[in-house]
């Protein structure tokens, strides 16, 4: 009695916890979203994925076990099935009782009516029982795999993965892979066998588990609901359904969706009723099964015919699913596709809608004697049949015998198809194609007339940036400048004084800089393990300070990088050191505290009785109080008591710090802020930091008392693995756009996003999907909008993609005979692939080229070079400034002659002999030499090649710029700075002297 009570105690304990665990959940999530005023976005989502796993759990829970309750009244009663065992063992006995004893034998036809199917003898009952075992073991693998991929999914944040459906092709591959496994399949029989000996309790166990499963997996799926009612025509149609692409992105996924479920459904209700029913009685261990008898057949055929339509809906969705094939050369359908596999699902499907029917018409109109019984039989096992000619043995056969003696011909159509929509999903199409044939006439005069974009040549690269910061300008171990990212500010000159914005004259008196700029965060792992307390923790150590802001192109005495912002100031001229007035007036900065960031894992109490670390000043520290919009007040009890349940975090009750206006600060890392709020899309890897006055007329100053203009913006992009015919490649996905821009405040922690490519299908179902959720791109303040820049991951997925896709013919297609490849170059010690760079430059002036191409741009770079080839082919750029955002251009060099590739300039530069001969000296004991990136430059008609060499110490690394290597057609110099180095590339070349040529005199014996 004690241990029974006590169960009850455990139990209801467990369940009082969950409640709290999730009421705190729920309450904690409702008051953040509040805070960053997208509440309608998280209760839509959680109305939604709540509404799912009720609908499902509760459909899947029902019909589970309303049909194994009917199935333990329709099964065999033990009485009975003892009596035909006694018949079957007792053979001539049994037939003379029964002959001497007809009442007997009327017992017998009154208790076994004559309309059972044939009885089942061990040696087909036992195998037959487990396999529907294993059957369900295999279910169990693949759904929980579903389930368990989607739950790490959230825990990692990231996108959700592709399902597989449970069809005959994923039993096959999930049976080989067991079967592989010694220790799983062995896992996977003892699971069998335990049903087969338990299957009343396991039975219900695994139809519960399954509800929760199935209902996990759709309520995950929330997102794929939720497009489907709101979808977006893409006004475009592929060509073997003529569907619109919308059917693809949007309603094919739920169908499937929808499948995966019905499929786990109808075919575990199937197997647990006819489990039910063979195991019934002992039949196992009696060693015989009566047959199935009018009432369990009639069962049967129910739930035979609801999986039968299933599998016709599986071979129905199967015929769209053919523009994912990857049979053939191509991807989507190919030749065999339509005209074997197609024509295969069509018969397949109508097949099994027939048998379907006619087991529903069987169920309910049921007679217990009927001729056409046979049939089911034959039936199935002719469908059987044809689902391995049809659906496998005849598309293999067109494959082999048809297709691959003339593939060119059978397939050129629908190579066409992938070549085309790929184009189109990858947004290629958008790409204007430019020829260009670099002179070699490029002059002194052309380099000063192109001074901005000389100016702008990047000598610093991130890497030996952020070394270097982190010598000289991180202060205290606690600071840390996780990334550095490529920018252009307009920079007044130095040479006029401040003038308005609204002065006409302000174009003649700034330029535009290349600079790299870096964040000075606060990373608490950093901080003394001593140190390491609750109170420094949550209360005092709250916030990074300050940044860096360096040119690309200027070096400081002693090879260190230059910088424009640096320092923590503690004087009147504001929080942090700049180099001149100009920059001061330039660059805005006020109080520059960063309390969201992308190292700011921790979560913070403001407005507490303890004063906040603000930044070192000397020996001493500067202290100071949030005074943001961020942060959620936790000055109530019950508040805290939630906070305290939420955070896991106990010592929030028994402080005695906090105050009234007390806020907790939490989920600050900018990445996972964003994906909380839209995990439905997919950011770019590199958040960059902006320093700008977003309010300067202070029309939408959110605080009156804090001057803050720092600012994260990163790229998110709306993806799918569903357009039809687009080929994947080498990523998850066949479609992508760069859809929306992210802004947030690293002081508020406000988050805005904003709709950059309008003409999105997927992003405007969104759109209607949360109506108040994005904003146009017009919207954004202007100072911040001069700051958006082509995504560098979006870049390298097209540039990847129009490695194999700038082929549109497709015999050339089919042939590779013109394939790129991104090149490799040496950077520090390794070989790597070129990285896509930024450079502010002016495009070659093409007659194809608008008329804009004239100025200097903000332009992302990628070379190509032919497959197995090293010299450059191609040049793709990407324009980030004005009207012109987000056009891309390939320049094609010419075939016919050779332009030196970034490998071929390494080749030279690392076998000249003065150049060589200088960097082996370098690469001493304690010291080695860094070869920074290639850039390859275009000025006027020319190709301009500029390397920086580095020198870093192996321990305590401080890189410094020592030498700048030049190329330029066939001429390379090395020299201490750039400017150096373009006056000597254009020097004419000093004729060496002749070699004095020596007579040789003949030897005595030759005269001989």
């Amino acid at each position: 009695m004690f241990w029974k009570w006590s169960f009850r105690l455990l139990i209801i304990f467990l369940g009082l916890w969950l409640l709290l665990d999730l009421s705190s959940r729920l309450g904690a999530e409702i008051f953040w979203f509040q805070e960053v005023k997208y509440l309608q976005v998280f209760l839509l989502r959680i109305m939604t994925k709540g509404g799912l796993w009720i609908l499902v759990a509760g459909i899947t829970v029902t019909y589970f076990l309303g049909n194994l309750a009917l199935a333990q009244r329709l099964k065999y009663a033990d009485s009975m099935k003892i009596a035909e065992v006694r018949r079957e063992e007792a053979g001539l006995r049994g037939q003379l009782k029964n002959l001497l004893s007809p009442q007997y034998l009327k017992r017998e036809q009154i208790t076994k009516p004559d309309t059972r199917s044939v009885p089942l003898r061990l040696h087909w009952l036992f195998p037959l029982a487990l396999v529907f075992s294993l059957l369900i073991g295999l279910m169990l693998v693949h759904y929980g795999e579903i389930a368990l991929s989607y739950w790490s999914s959230l825990v990692n944040q990231v996108s959700l993965p592709v399902f597989a459906l449970f069809r005959p092709e994923v039993i096959w591959q999930l049976s080989r892979e067991i079967t592989a496994k010694i220790l799983y399949f062995g896992l996977l029989l003892v699971a069998a066998i335990a049903v087969l000996i338990y299957p009343r309790f396991l039975l219900r166990a695994i139809a519960i588990v399954f509800s929760i499963l199935l209902s996990f997996i759709l309520s995950q799926n929330w997102a794929k609901v939720l497009q489907y009612f709101h979808s977006t025509s893409f006004n475009q149609s592929e060509p073997l359904f003529n569907q619109d692409i919308s059917f693809y992105i949007f309603s094919l996924p739920l169908w499937e969706l929808l499948e995966l479920w019905l499929m786990g459904l109808f075919l575990y209700g199937f197997l647990a009723v006819a489990l039910t029913y063979l195991l019934s009685a002992d039949s196992l261990s009696q060693g015989i099964f009566p047959g199935f008898s009018s009432q369990q057949q009639r069962h049967l055929y129910g739930l035979g015919g609801l999986l039968m339509l299933v599998v016709a809906l599986s071979y129905w969705l199967s015929r769209y699913e053919l523009v994912y094939s990857k049979r053939g050369v191509s991807y989507g359908a190919s030749y065999t596709d339509v005209t074997a596999q197609l024509p295969a699902y069509n018969v397949l499907c109508i097949l099994a809608v027939a048998i379907a029917i006619y087991l529903l018409l069987r169920t309910f109109f049921w007679r217990p004697k009927s001729r056409y019984r046979p049939l089911v039989f034959y039936g199935l096992g002719f469908y059987l049949v044809m689902v391995v000619a049809a659906g496998f043995i005849l598309p293999t056969a067109v494959q082999y015998l048809i297709v691959q003696p003339n593939e060119l011909q059978r397939e050129q159509p629908y190579i066409q198809r992938t070549i085309a929509l790929t184009r189109q999903a990858f947004d290629l199409e958008a790409i204007d194609a430019i020829n260009f044939d670099p002179q070699g006439t490029l002059t002194e005069a052309d380099i000063k007339a192109n001074d901005p974009t000389i100016r702008n040549v990047r000598l610093w690269d991130q890497r030996p940036l952020l070394q270097t910061n982190r010598q000289l300008q991180q202060f205290r171990p606690y600071y840390r400048f996780p990334d550095a990212d490529i920018d252009r500010y307009t920079l007044r000159t130095e040479a006029t004084p401040p003038v308005s914005e609204s002065d006409q004259g302000l174009a003649r008196t700034t330029e535009r800089r290349q600079v790299l700029i870096a964040a000075r965060e606060l990373d608490y792992g950093a901080v003394p393990q001593q140190a390491q307390t609750w109170v420094n923790r949550n209360l005092i150590y709250t916030h990074g300070y300050g940044f860096t802001l360096s040119p690309v192109n200027t070096v400081a005495p002693g090879g260190l990088p230059e910088y424009f912002v640096k320092d923590i100031a503690d004087n009147n001229e504001g929080a942090l050191d700049t180099s001149s007035t100009a920059i001061r007036d330039s660059i805005p900065i006020g109080e520059p505290r960063i309390y969201y960031g992308e190292i700011t894992n921790t979560y913070v109490m403001t407005k507490t009785r303890v004063q906040e670390l603000d930044y070192p000043s000397g020996s001493d520290n500067v202290y100071n109080s949030y005074d943001g919009q961020g942060g959620v007040q936790i000055g109530s009890l019950w508040r805290r008591c939630l906070f305290a349940l939420y955070l896991k975090d106990w010592k929030m009750l028994l402080t005695r710090d906090f105050l009234p206006d007390t806020k907790v600060l939490f989920r600050r890392n900018i990445n996972q802020r964003i994906r909380a709020i839209a995990p439905f899309l997919k950011f770019d890897s590199d958040p960059y930091l902006v320093t700008a006055d977003a309010n300067p007329d202070n029309l939408n100053q959110q605080s009156s008392g804090t001057k803050n203009y720092l600012y994260w913006i990163v790229d998110a992009y709306t993806t799918s693995d569903r357009y039809p015919y687009s080929d994947t490649g080498t990523h998850s996905i066949n479609y992508i756009r760069n859809s929306v821009k992210v802004v947030i405040d690293a002081y508020h922690g406000s988050i805005n996003f904003y709709i950059a490519d309008p003409r999105d299908p997927i992003i405007a179902t969104w759109s209607a999907i949360f109506p108040n959720m994005f904003k146009p791109l017009s919207a954004m303040p202007v100072n911040l909008k001069s700051h958006i820049r082509y995504p560098v991951d979006f870049f390298k997925i097209q540039a990847d993609q129009l490695l194999v896709y700038h082929m549109t013919d497709p015999q050339v297609f089919y042939n590779r005979e013109d394939q790129w490849q991104i090149p490799n170059e040496i950077y520090g010690n390794e070989t790597r692939l070129v990285e896509p760079y930024y450079l502010i430059t002016s495009l070659p002036t093409l007659n194809a080229v608008d008329a804009a191409s004239g100025r200097e741009e903000f332009l992302l770079f990628l070379p190509y070079t032919p497959k197995q080839r090293n010299n450059l082919v191609a040049w793709l750029a990407a324009r980030s400034d004005g009207e012109n955002y987000g056009k891309l251009l390939v320049y094609i060099f010419p075939k016919q002659r050779l332009v030196y590739g970034p490998e071929q300039i390494e080749a030279r530069i690392n076998q000249d002999p003065v150049i060589s001969q200088q960097i082996s000296l370098w690469n001493r004991q304690g010291s080695r030499v860094v070869q920074g990136n290639l850039l390859i430059i275009p000025i006027e008609q020319s190709l301009l090649y500029v390397e920086p060499i580095y020198i870093e110490a192996t321990q305590n690394s401080l890189p410094t710029l020592v030498r700048v290597v030049v190329a330029y057609e066939n001429r390379i110099v090395m020299t201490k700075t750039l400017e150096q180095a373009l006056q000597a590339i254009f020097q004419p070349e000093v004729t060496p002297a002749p070699a004095i040529i020596r007579p040789v005199e003949e030897s005595p014996l030759s005269s001989e």
